[in-house]
């Protein structure tokens, strides 16, 4: 009888391999780093926390922990993947040096985490001008999803606390921007907050939505081209009128719960006031259809708020609510948009859809756990990862096209970031040379040409 033959073939295994480079992809980051001037940005702002004699700048060494977290890093010690590399990141701090920069920086407080996203909405603006057509805030309008986020904690950290889910952890409220269906998004906003904060704390969210607009380019603090958008956990009296007060005039579209005097309005509605739902194509969304509200049901709110409901047919297996009617799942928002039909705003509405794949994305880019255990220390966390994941939306939105433009970032690092390369130096300079059989080399060598053709900062 025949052995059984392995299906792969074997190969001998040396530790001893001299000019390979591991993750040698990671240059498109760096590139990225160079041409929105992040580098620059983030040294300036952590200037005040260099020691006269620091051989280490605290700039580059947060940047590096960003970059080790874009890479798929969770903790501190994982900076120890660009240190083993320093032909291309160059000189990289010890453990100990980066632990007690953390500790520094989380003993200043707020004054470090202003300085950090001051940097941030800097260079923000920047990698805008540059994406130009391809920006956020390419048709003139910007659009902030507020979301909370769950994190687990695995040991008992300050602040962790049971959560509403029944789990054991933290409870972050984070903005994101949207890039519609082009592209991703990158954070605008991570507020730090014990497990068991409440999900419809009218407070947190004014926070998180400041937090927000200071990132934005000037023209988009204030003004109804930014558009703030929620689920029913900012449907709160405080939060509408805060985003509808005066001088302020946001653009809002927050989800609302459905309280009794809703349901009964719901009812009320005669068939022919329904209009049908449709999708993103402008085609009809089957067994969906929304309809305004107004009476006494408004009163109490903003007096340019408008109530839109939507009933759609469960999906198959799913429970009804008590809040539903007629065998309708029934969903409701409100928003301060006039002039566009009711369907094309709840449309815009359910697309904040998107807000979700932006919270996997983070899981997946260091916010699977809080790695530090004083909640100053995991504020600070929170800004590297935000570091991380701009990155990760700025790249390819002003590197990538088509399809590659909207990789998540797990597929960025499996395709592109992991590609092995050669460090071959000639003629004084020296040169990466990446795998020419690995499938998608060629995504990487026309996203630097297009990194090249940019202008540098300043």
């Amino acid at each position: 009888m025949r052995e059984p033959i392995s299906s792969y073939p074997r190969v001998r295994v040396q530790g001893d391999g001299r000019q390979v480079v591991s993750q040698a992809g990671a240059v498109l980051l760096l590139e990225t780093v160079r041409k929105t001037g992040l580098d620059q940005a983030i040294s300036a702002a952590l200037a005040p926390w260099r020691k006269p004699r620091a051989v280490h700048d605290p700039g580059k060494i947060l940047l590096d922990l960003a970059l080790a977290v874009a890479m798929g890093g969770d903790c501190l010690a994982d900076i120890g993947m660009l240190r083993a590399e320093p032909a291309v990141f160059g000189p990289v701090a010890s453990d100990p040096t980066v632990s007690r920069l953390i500790d520094t920086l989380a003993a200043s407080g707020e004054k470090a985490l202003r300085a950090i996203r001051s940097a941030r909405a800097e260079v923000r603006q920047r990698a805008w001008r540059l994406a130009g057509r391809a920006a956020p805030d390419a048709g003139g309008a910007v659009t902030v999803d507020l979301d909370g986020v769950l994190v687990i904690a695995h040991s008992d950290k300050e602040d962790a606390a049971p959560t509403w889910k029944r789990t054991y952890g933290h409870h972050p409220l984070m903005g994101f921007v949207d890039h519609g269906p082009g592209g991703t998004g990158e954070p605008v906003a991570a507020l730090l907050r014990p497990g068991n904060a409440g999900s419809n704390t009218a407070s947190d969210h004014v926070t998180a939505a400041q937090l927000a607009l200071a990132q934005l380019p000037k023209k988009y603090r204030r003004g109804r081209r930014t558009l703030i958008r929620t689920d029913s956990a900012g449907g709160t009296h405080d939060f509408v009128a805060w985003l509808a007060q005066r001088g302020r005039w946001l653009s809002y579209s927050v989800g609302m719960v459905i309280t009794d005097a809703i349901h009964q309005h719901v009812l009320k509605v005669p068939a022919s006031a329904w209009t049908a739902a449709i999708e993103t194509g402008g085609e009809i969304r089957d067994g969906a259809w929304v309809a305004e509200l107004t009476g006494d049901v408004l009163d109490g709110w903003p007096k340019d708020m408008r109530l839109i409901v939507r009933k759609e047919r469960p999906h198959p297996g799913a429970q009804l609510r008590l809040t539903d009617a007629d065998g309708m799942r029934l969903t409701c928002f409100a928003t301060n948009t006039s002039g566009r039909p009711i369907a094309e705003l709840e449309l815009r509405h359910r697309l904040r859809a998107r807000a979700e794949d932006r919270i996997r994305a983070a899981r997946a880019t260091g916010l699977r756990n809080l790695p530090l255990h004083r909640t100053a220390q995991n504020r600070i966390w929170l800004e590297i990862v935000q570091i991380a994941l701009d990155l990760l939306a700025w790249m390819p939105m002003l590197a990538l096209t088509g399809k590659a433009r909207l990789w998540e970032p797990r597929r960025l690092r499996l395709r592109l970031f992991t590609t092995a390369g050669q460090l071959v130096t000639t003629g004084r300079r020296q040169i990466l040379r990446l795998a020419q059989h690995w499938p998608w080399t060629s995504h990487i060598t026309a996203a630097l040409e297009r990194l090249a053709l940019l202008p540098n900062p300043g």
